[in-house]
């Protein structure tokens, strides 16, 4: 039946070829079409995915996270430009995450600090928790990445070094820890080469490259869960590229990981209690 009914509705071939209701290609017309829709469907559903991601491990960055482990250190210029020695082993030290700011916030200058430095940093977001972390399967325990800022008190911080005493007062104060929204590991596939920069109103004050740390992330995660555990939602600020320097109330810092994400905050001086 089904060939008796094509062979009454097309009397011959050359009818068959010409009906306006065949493609004369379907191949060439047909399928471009579905293997654009299919790559922009699953296009769609990537972005809606790193959307997703990224939203996720910036709730665990700033409300499970328990610590950032902050590396000093770890480039040779920034270790020099400030007369310290390259270290043989890494140099640790912690800050608390209510120092975190979002982006687009303002760094705010303690009244008691007179030198208020930048230090643009790739910040390691840690997925799950580690202990004694094997350096060969350290990368599996890394959920995404940021671009994340160590602002520091240098006045502070060179009393208390030449005391011997820590440098929390240098480094944990609130705001001094602005940071980017979380890149998705999946989304930064080298990153022992990712160029990271920073401007003060639009003059480049730094720029340099990972690939120039000291110490790797797989040795940094090795090393530091030897000695803390990390948990999901930890952070790890890998350090310092040359080019740390003060800034001022009323000027505005951009900062980045070129071709990945932006960022921006503004400085302005921290207002005293009961001020409006």
């Amino acid at each position: 039946m089904k060939r008796s009914f094509q062979i009454k509705k097309y009397a011959s071939m050359s009818h068959f070829l010409h009906s306006p209701s065949i493609p004369l290609c379907p191949s060439k017309f047909k399928r471009p079409k579905l293997k654009r829709l299919v790559s922009q469907r699953r296009d769609t559903e990537r972005d809606h995915g790193t959307e997703m991601a990224t939203a996720a491990y910036q709730k665990k960055l700033l409300e499970v996270g328990t610590k950032i482990v902050a590396v000093g250190r770890n480039y040779a210029a920034h270790a020099k430009e400030l007369g310290n020695a390259v270290p043989k082993e890494p140099v640790i030290f912690l800050k608390p995450t209510s120092s975190y700011l979002e982006n687009g916030g303002t760094i705010e200058i303690p009244h008691n600090v007179d030198t208020l430095h930048h230090e643009v940093e790739l910040a390691v977001v840690i997925d799950k928790k580690a202990r004694d972390v094997p350096e060969g399967n350290a990368m599996s325990y890394v959920g995404g990445y940021a671009l994340a800022l160590d602002m520091t008190a240098r006045d502070l911080q060179a009393v208390a070094k030449s005391a011997g005493l820590p440098w929390s007062l240098a480094k944990g104060q609130d705001t001094f820890t602005p940071i980017s929204s979380v890149l998705p590991s999946a989304t930064v596939p080298d990153p022992d080469n990712l160029e990271l920069w920073l401007k003060v109103d639009e003059e480049i004050r730094q720029k340099g490259s990972t690939k120039d740390m000291i110490f790797k992330i797989p040795f940094l995660i090795s090393y530091i869960s030897s000695v803390m555990t990390l948990f999901e939602g930890d952070v790890i600020l890998t350090g310092i590229p040359s080019g740390v320097g003060p800034v001022k109330a009323g000027q505005k810092i951009t900062a980045g990981i070129t071709g990945l994400v932006d960022t921006y905050f503004n400085v302005g001086k921290r207002k005293k209690a009961g001020e409006s």
